[in-house]
C-alpha cells in the first residue's frame, strides 16, 4: 500500500486525516513538525506528504525549498493551509509541489487530490534501473547472483571495495517492491523499536561503513542484534579492499558478525572491457535518483573511460561519472568531456603531495580546499549531505566554501539555501 505522511502541527488535523487515509487502505506516518517530517523522510520511501504550510519554526514551503534544493523531493508533495493564497499556491507550486489543499478540506477533494498526485508519481517518477537492464555486463550478472547467494544464508553482508554508487544499485535490485528501504547514513536521529518495527522486511543500507559518525554508528550496533526479530536485511559497503582495521569503524560487534559474510568485487583494473558498460549502468542510476542532470555518455566518452589507466578502488569511477555528468553543458558527454575529468583527477594526487612543500597558511587552505571539493563531489552537490559530512552548519559551510572560491549545490543552485 503507499505510504503517506502527514505534517501538520494540529493534531486533530493529523488524526482526522490519517483515519480517512487508513480507511481507504493508505498507510499513515505523522509528523507534528518539520523535524519529525526530515527524520521520517530519511528513514521510510515515501509515496505522498501532505504538508502543511503554517507551522512553528520552520515552514511547510521552506521544508518543500530545502527537499528540493538537496535532492530529496524524489516523492510528490501536496501542501496544505487554512490561510491560503494564490501567491502561495504558485510559489509551491514552482518550487516543485504536486497541488495544494484549503483547509478545511473536504473529503472528495483530499481523496481526489491524494489519487492524482499518486498517479502522478507512478507516470513521470523515475525509477533507477535493475542489474536486470545490462545482461551484457559479466561483472554486474555476477554481482548481483554473489548477492543473492550471501542473502539467502545471512541477514547481514559487507561489500568491500565498493562504497556507495554500484553496492546501492546491487541492494535497491534485491529489494521486494513496496518495502522498506532505510539507509543509515541519511539520519542520526536514534533508531526504536517502533522504527524497526515499521521497517520490518526491508532493507538496511550503509554506504560507507567508516564514514559513520558515532550517533549513526550507534543505530547500527542498535539493529545487529534484531536482523532476524524483524526479517531485516543489512547491506555495508566499504570502501576498503579489507576490514577496517580495530577501532576505524567503530562497531567490533559488526566486524565480528560480518568477517564470514563478506565479499568483494575485483580491483577495476581487471575490468577495462566492463567499464563502458558500468559507467553508463552508473550514470543511469545518478540520473534517475534525479542526483546528476540528465545526460548519457557518448561513443566517445566511453572509449576515453575504457583507455584510462584506473586503480583499485570503485569509488573511483563513480566520482568520474559523477563529475562529467555535471562538467558536460549538453545531454552528450563528450569524449573532451569525460578526458578532461580525467586529466582533473590524475592530476588530485600531484596536487596533494604538493601541499607538504607549501608554507603551514598556505596548505591550509589548499587542503581546505581539497577537503571541500571532495565532499562537493562525493556528495554531487547535495549541500544538505555535505554539511552533515562536514560538520558545519549550513550558513558557515556557504561563507566558508565563498572564501575559498569553490561553486557549490546543483547546476542552477549556487546560493541556494
Amino acid at each position: 500500500m503507499p505510504q503517506i505522511l502527514v505534517v501538520d502541527d494540529e493534531i486533530g488535523i493529523r488524526e482526522l486525516l490519517s483515519e480517512i487515509l487508513s480507511d481507504e487502505g493508505y498507510t499513515v506516518l505523522l509528523a507534528e513538525n518539520a523535524a519529525s517530517a526530515r527524520r521520517i523522510r530519511g528513514e521510510r520511501t515515501l509515496d505522498l506528504v501532505l504538508l502543511d504550510i503554517w507551522m512553528p519554526e520552520i515552514d511547510g514551503i521552506s521544508l518543500l525549498k530545502e527537499w528540493s534544493s538537496s535532492g530529496l523531493l524524489t516523492m510528490p508533495v501536496v501542501m496544505m493551509s487554512g490561510h491560503g493564497t494564490i501567491d502561495t499556491a504558485v510559489e509551491a507550486t514552482r518550487i516543485g509541489a504536486a497541488g495544494f489543499l484549503e483547509k478545511p478540506i473536504a473529503l472528495q477533494k483530499l481523496l481526489a487530490t491524494v489519487r492524482d498526485a499518486l498517479k502522478h508519481k507512478l507516470s513521470s517518477g523515475k525509477q533507477p534501473p535493475a542489474l536486470e537492464d545490462f545482461e551484457r555486463s559479466t561483472l554486474l550478472k555476477d554481482f548481483r547472483k554473489r548477492l543473492v547467494q550471501a542473502l539467502a544464508k545471512n541477514r547481514a553482508l559487507l561489500i568491500r571495495n565498493a562504497a556507495g554508487g554500484i553496492v546501492e544499485v546491487g541492494a535497491r535490485a534485491l529489494r521486494t517492491p513496496r518495502t522498506p528501504w532505510i539507509d543509515l547514513s541519511n539520519s542520526s536521529a536514534p533508531l526504536t523499536q517502533a522504527v524497526l518495527e515499521d521497517a520490518a522486511g526491508g532493507i538496511l543500507f550503509v554506504p560507507d561503513l567508516v564514514a559513520l559518525n558515532k550517533s549513526q554508528q550507534k543505530n547500527l550496533a542498535f539493529v545487529l542484534d534484531r536482523l532476524e526479530k524483524y526479517r531485516l536485511k543489512l547491506i555495508v559497503a566499504s570502501a576498503a579492499p579489507r576490514a577496517a582495521p580495530d577501532g576505524a569503524d567503530g562497531v567490533p560487534a559488526l566486524r565480528a558478525l560480518l568477517s564470514d559474510t563478506a565479499i568483494s568485487l575485483p580491483p577495476l583494473a581487471e575490468c577495462a572491457d566492463e567499464i563502458p558498460l558500468i559507467a553508463a549502468f552508473l550514470l543511469s542510476h545518478l540520473v534517475g535518483r534525479d542526483e546528476v542532470p540528465a545526460r548519457r555518455f557518448s561513443d566517445g566518452a566511453l572509449d576515453a573511460l575504457r583507455s584510462h589507466s584506473w586503480g583499485s578502488e570503485w569509488a573511483e569511477l563513480l566520482a568520474v561519472v559523477k563529475e562529467t555528468a555535471f562538467f558536460a553543458l549538453e545531454e552528450d558527454i563528450t569524449a573532451s568531456d569525460a578526458e578532461s575529468v580525467l586529466r582533473r583527477e590524475a592530476k588530485r594526487p600531484q596536487a596533494e603531495e604538493a601541499l607538504f612543500v607549501q608554507p603551514l597558511r598556505d596548505a591550509r587552505e589548499a587542503f581546505e580546499r581539497l577537503y571541500f571539493e571532495h565532499h562537493l563531489k562525493n556528495e554531487a552537490g547535495n549541500m544538505a549531505r555535505v554539511a552533515e559530512k562536514t560538520g558545519l552548519e549550513r550558513t558557515h559551510l556557504y561563507r566558508k566554501l565563498k572564501q575559498l572560491g569553490l561553486s557549490y549545490g546543483r547546476r542552477g543552485e549556487e546560493g541556494a539555501d
